[in-house]
């Protein structure tokens, strides 16, 4: 496990995170590092029982790391609620996922936020660090809480800092990525900046939750929008005989005035593809339309239809039905070399093309099966892949890049494959076989 990269302060606080998953677990490592005590609350007894025996349910979190926190004595996880009268701080970090309608699904804060004020005792500070709409905090939070008979900034202390986190990314941990925090009140604020300081190398103080809570909506929405515009013009340079990818790499050349996004079969992950949504549902409140971010979400969302489009076109000029072909998706975690498959586009993907009739496996190396989710019960296992189980498909879709494919080798031995990755750039032979998507 990773050593503390700034000086402690005296009196370490007792945190308590509330859900260990792949927000609440990265942070509480980060405070365990700190020489801070934490317990973990969650609902998920498998997971509670896999973490107090040392083992980590996240593949880029090593299990050595969870053996150290527990083996330090200053790390339990537990379903027991009672508990969190206990901690100095209680952090919520649970999922805020969209109902059908593409509305705020408040469900796991208002529960969360019930369980809290059975317990709440007076100086706690209760942060919210899950992404959601600007006012949640004060509108949300804060009435539930109060339930309790206790007062925001009087009784106890209220926060909204937004969770960073990047699953996979090798150039930043929790502790080194700057924390925003957004306190109720002046006192609030304060009490929050201490807790975090002590596991966070940077924390940036913002005037209230409402503007902590908009920072993560604008971050979100404004990957959202270039994505939107890199997808659109992936399906006009496609019928312009253009390659976007090479468009874009040859215009991130410029040294200022340009950022590079890059398309793909749709958005994935629990913040890009959900927080725009919330901010648009948020703005129907205010009598105004956001009109620009609801179109790119519509772009976005209606990626995973232009790849299965594409496939079906390509198997056509192969004088080949999608209907009752084989077809394998490589790839079912939402990006590469990771095992996150939340709001995964290949999930849809998968439907898709069943939908259309055909018969379909995945492959994923970071994933061996699919689980229940809100949305999706694939029941599917993840197939081994040989040059047999290769030729016996009609066409490979690459949903996903992971870094350990050999793309030369499944080129070589596949009938067609579809790449909305761009991973077979460098791939020389077998290009007759290739259909970018």
């Amino acid at each position: 496990m990773a050593k503390a990269s700034v000086k402690e302060s005296k009196k370490p606080p007792y945190v308590g995170i509330v859900g260990m998953g792949y927000v609440g677990l990265p942070l509480a490592r980060e405070f365990i590092i700190r020489g801070a005590k934490v317990i973990g609350f969650d609902i998920n007894e498998k997971n509670v029982k896999r973490l107090n025996a040392g083992q980590s349910p996240l593949k880029h979190i090593p299990s050595s790391d969870i053996a150290d926190m527990v083996k330090s004595g200053r790390f339990v996880t537990t379903t027991n609620m009672t508990l969190m009268s206990k901690p100095d701080a209680l952090i919520i970090c649970v999922p805020t996922p969209l109902t059908e309608n593409r509305e705020p699904d408040m469900t796991y804060i208002v529960i969360t936020c019930e369980t809290i004020a059975k317990y709440l005792r007076k100086g706690q500070l209760v942060s919210l660090e899950s992404t959601t709409y600007p006012g949640t905090t004060r509108e949300v939070m804060k009435p539930i809480l109060e339930k309790s008979g206790l007062k925001a900034g009087k009784d106890f202390y209220m926060a909204f800092s937004p969770e960073r986190e990047d699953p996979g990314n090798k150039n930043f941990r929790t502790a080194t990525i700057p924390k925003v925090v957004g306190g109720y009140d002046k006192k609030s604020l304060a009490v929050a900046l201490d807790i975090y300081k002590y596991a966070i190398d940077k924390t940036v103080p913002v005037s209230s939750c409402d503007v902590a809570e908009a920072a993560k909506i604008l971050e979100n929405t404004y990957r959202c929008v270039n994505i939107a515009m890199v997808n659109e013009l992936k399906q006009l340079f496609d019928r312009m005989g253009i390659d976007v990818w090479e468009v874009i790499n040859a215009a991130g050349t410029k040294p200022f005035g340009f950022q590079k996004f890059y398309p793909g079969p749709g958005l994935g992950g629990h913040c890009i593809p959900i927080d725009p949504f919330y901010l648009t549902w948020r703005a129907r409140q205010f009598g105004m339309q956001t009109k620009f971010i609801e179109l790119a979400g519509e772009i976005n969302t209606a990626m995973p239809h232009y790849v299965v489009q594409r496939t079906l076109e390509a198997m056509n000029d192969r004088k080949k039905s999608l209907k009752g072909s084989k077809v394998l998706v490589l790839g079912l975690a939402y990006k590469k070399d990771i095992d996150d498959v939340r709001e995964s586009p290949s999930l849809e993907l998968i439907e898709l093309l069943r939908d259309k009739g055909a018969a379909v496996d995945f492959n994923d190396p970071y994933i061996s099966e699919t689980h229940k989710q809100r949305k999706y019960d694939l029941k599917m296992k993840s197939k081994p892949l040989s040059v047999a189980m290769l030729k016996k498909y009609d066409a490979v879709v690459i949903a996903t890049d992971h870094s350990c494919y050999d793309y030369k080798w499944i080129v070589k031995n596949s009938k067609l494959v579809v790449d909305s990755r761009n991973a077979t750039a460098n791939v020389k032979a077998g290009r007759n076989k290739i259909v970018k998507a």
